[in-house]
C-alpha cells in the first residue's frame, strides 16, 4: 500500500524507543494476531492467550511497576504506538480488548487502589492472567454518568464489611473475557457525590454476563451485558473512598477520548491509502477513476483534513504527556477524528463503487467499523456540548 501521509519517523512527538516498540509490535501482530483474526472475527471473541502473549512480549499493562511484575514504563505514548499499529495491521477491533485493559481500565487501579489491592491484583493484571473491563454504561443511561442507577448498599448483615450490588451494565468491552470489572455504582442519592467504584470479580455469586451483543461492526471486539443480582462485594474491593466515583470517571475521560482519536486518525490514514491505491488501478471509460476531477477533488479534501487532524491529535498527545491537555481539547479531537473517519470510509466506499459494498475489499469493513466512534466514549453531541460550555454558552 502506497502511503502518502506522514510516516511515524517524521512525527516529532516520538523518541527512538517508541519507534523500536512500533517495529516490534507490528511484527508481533503479524505473527500472533493476523493469522487468527478471521477466527476472532467469526467468534466475536479473542482468545485469552492474546493477553498473556502481549504480557510475555512486554506489550500489556506497561504502567505496572516492576515490583508487581510489570514493565514499569510510565509513558502514555507507548499506548499510542500500540493503538496505531493495531489499526494499521487491520486488527484494531480485536486489539480493543488488550488496549482497554492497559490504557483505559488499569489507570483507575493505579490511581485509586491502596497497597493491599495493588499487591492482590496487579501481578495477574500485568501477566494477562486476569483481564480487565470497566462498566459504566447502563441500558437506560449512556453519556450521562450522573444518571447511573446500579446500586451498592452496605450489607445490613455485615455493615462496614460488605456491599450488596444490584443493577446492570451494557456495551461492556471485554465483557466476556473479563475477570476483574471496575463497576460504577450508586452508594447514595447524591447526584455526583453518590457514585463509588468497585472491583467485581469473576465467580462472585449473582454476577452474570450475557452472550455476545450482536453489533453492526467491530465484530472481533468482545462486548456483553453484565447483570448484578445481590452480589456481595467485600469493602476491600471498593476502589478509592466512597463517593469519589464520579471524579474518578471524569478524570479518566480525557485519555480515553484521546486514545479513540488516535485510533480514528490512524484509521483515516489507512482507509485513505487503500482508496488511493484502488482508484489508481481501477479503470472506467479507458482511464483510472482517480484521474477524474471529482476523484481528485474528493481525495484532495480528505488528505487535507487528515493532515490537519494528524497535527492536532499529535499536539493533544504531546500536551497530555506534559499534563496540559484540557477536557475541551480531548473532546475536539474525539468528535472531529471520529466524524472524519466516517467521512473518509464513506468516500472510500463510494469511490470503490459496487466493490466497496462487498466484503471482498476491506474498505467496506472499515466503513461499518467506523460508525461506533461517534457514539462511544461520549457521543459527539456530548463532545460539542462540552466544548460549547467552555465558551460560556
Amino acid at each position: 500500500m502506497a502511503t502518502t501521509l506522514p510516516s511515524p519517523a517524521k512525527r516529532t512527538i516520538f523518541e527512538p524507543e517508541h519507534d523500536d516498540l512500533r517495529e516490534s509490535y507490528a511484527k508481533f501482530l503479524q505473527k500472533e494476531v493476523v493469522p487468527n483474526y478471521e477466527r476472532y472475527h467469526a467468534n466475536q471473541l479473542i482468545d485469552r492467550d492474546v493477553f498473556t502473549k502481549h504480557a510475555e512480549h512486554g506489550f500489556l499493562a506497561m504502567e505496572v511497576p516492576e515490583a508487581y511484575g510489570g514493565p514499569g514504563v510510565d509513558d502514555w505514548r507507548f499506548n499510542v504506538v500500540l493503538a496505531e499499529e493495531a489499526v494499521k495491521a487491520g486488527v484494531g477491533d480485536a486489539m480493543a480488548g488488550p488496549l482497554l485493559h492497559s490504557d483505559v481500565v488499569l489507570p483507575y487501579i493505579m490511581a485509586s487502589a491502596d497497597d493491599e489491592q495493588k499487591a492482590r491484583w496487579l501481578p495477574d493484571i500485568a501477566a494477562g492472567r486476569k483481564v480487565l473491563a470497566i462498566a459504566m454504561t447502563e441500558p437506560g443511561t449512556g453519556s450521562d454518568l450522573a444518571g447511573i442507577k446500579t446500586t451498592a448498599k452496605l450489607d445490613p448483615a455485615h455493615p462496614g464489611d460488605n456491599y450488596i450490588v444490584n443493577g446492570g451494565k451494557t456495551f461492556i468491552t471485554n465483557g466476556i473475557n473479563a475477570d476483574l470489572v471496575v463497576v460504577a455504582a450508586r452508594t447514595s442519592d447524591d447526584k455526583h457525590g453518590g457514585l463509588s467504584m468497585f472491583v467485581l470479580e469473576r465467580g462472585m455469586e449473582g454476577f452474570e454476563r450475557s452472550k455476545q451483543i450482536e453489533k453492526l461492526g467491530q465484530h472481533a471486539s468482545d462486548t456483553a451485558e453484565l447483570f448484578f443480582t445481590d452480589v456481595v462485594v467485600p469493602a476491600e474491593n471498593r476502589l478509592g473512598a466512597e463517593g469519589t466515583g464520579f471524579m474518578q470517571l471524569v478524570n479518566r475521560l480525557v485519555p480515553e477520548r484521546l486514545i479513540l482519536s488516535v485510533s480514528s486518525t490512524a484509521g483515516c490514514e489507512v482507509a485513505f491509502d487503500m482508496t488511493l491505491d484502488y482508484i489508481k488501478e481501477r479503470k472506467a471509460f479507458g482511464k483510472p477513476i482517480g484521474s477524474f476531477q471529482n476523484s481528485r477533488f474528493v481525495m484532495a479534501e480528505l488528505r487535507t483534513k487528515i493532515e490537519l487532524t494528524r497535527c492536532f491529535v499529535d499536539r493533544c498527545i504531546e500536551r497530555y504527556v506534559a499534563g496540559t491537555c484540557t477536557v475541551e481539547e480531548a473532546a475536539m479531537a474525539k468528535y472531529w477524528s471520529t466524524d472524519l473517519l466516517c467521512d473518509v470510509t464513506d468516500a472510500g466506499v463510494q469511490l470503490h463503487g459496487g466493490y466497496g459494498y462487498t466484503m471482498e475489499y476491506p474498505i467496506g469493513k472499515a466503513w461499518v467499523d467506523a460508525r461506533i466512534g461517534k457514539i462511544y466514549a461520549g457521543t459527539n453531541e456530548i463532545m460539542k456540548e462540552l466544548i460549547g460550555r467552555t465558551m460560556g454558552l
